[in-house]
């Protein structure tokens, strides 16, 4: 759809005809209009993407979907939390970009440990190490895939301990962790170390932003040589790493740009 569209020409009702084959919408900077009850007869629709499009939108379609993104600068918790009631067991990839901290995220938090516990993949802007994401992340014990921007500049010895819970809590299922989403620089950066010494999660791909201390590399050789199951390791400055360490670590895991392994649901 054309930027904050509001006449569709009956673009969305011809959709109609595809009631039974169309798996994946994607609607971006859309206004509210009724022609989009139409997605409500798509019995196969699977992905749903909505992209800074009219709130009052979110609320007339009827889930049954497997595959959710929403972005919104600001996202309105409350709507999103009957979304994920309605979604229910048959979430498994959910993606929440947010250009500001989460407000009342612990709703968020709670509906997504209360109705989605199904979910593989799950990608988080903008969110705290709370005792209740930990929570959830605990009890996702499907969980293959995860991607968290953390977001509050909380004391260092705080941050630390919070890591160390973090990575104690990621489940086994767990083969992709990606915590620089693609942000050259991040809060969690410091305290790679602390996550990767205290990470039992068989992780085959690690994201992070950058490698530029040697406390952080230490750590990742002795993850790779205690867990033995990371592939790969995207770095987001990685054109920034030095020969040295460079050589040195690929004996142990190949590190490539961030872009070239990042994986969206």
């Amino acid at each position: 759809m054309d930027k904050y569209s509001t006449e569709f020409y009956g673009i969305i009702s011809a959709l109609e005809s595809q009631k039974n084959t169309l798996q994946e919408v994607i609607l971006e900077s859309c206004v509210f209009s009724a022609e989009f009850e139409v997605l409500n007869n798509c019995k196969n629709l699977e992905t749903l993407r909505i992209l800074d499009c009219d709130r009052e939108l979110l609320k007339i379609l009827d889930y049954n979907i497997i595959t959710l993104e929403i972005y919104y600068f600001q996202i309105d918790v409350s709507i999103i939390v009957q979304i994920l009631e309605k979604i229910g067991i048959l979430l498994q990839r959910l993606k929440v970009v947010t250009g500001t901290v989460i407000r009342e995220e612990s709703l968020l938090l709670e509906a997504l440990k209360s109705f989605c516990p199904n979910i593989i993949y799950l990608y988080i802007m903008n969110i705290g190490l709370s005792t209740q994401l930990l929570e959830l992340i605990g009890d996702l014990q499907k969980l293959q895939f995860l991607s968290i921007g953390y977001a509050y500049n909380t004391p260092k010895e705080e941050r630390k301990i919070r890591v160390m819970q973090f990575a104690k809590i990621l489940p086994s299922t767990l083969q992709y962790l990606d915590i620089a989403l693609d942000k050259a620089d991040n809060l969690l950066d410091s305290f790679i170390d602390i996550l990767l010494d205290h990470c039992n999660a068989p992780l085959k791909k690690l994201l992070i932003s950058n490698l530029d201390n040697e406390r952080n590399t230490k750590a990742l050789i002795r993850y790779c040589t205690r867990i033995r199951t990371l592939n790969y390791v995207g770095i987001v400055k990685y054109h920034d790493l030095g020969y040295d360490i460079r050589n040195e670590l690929e004996k142990y895991v190949t590190l490539v740009p961030y872009q070239h392994i990042v994986v969206n649901c």
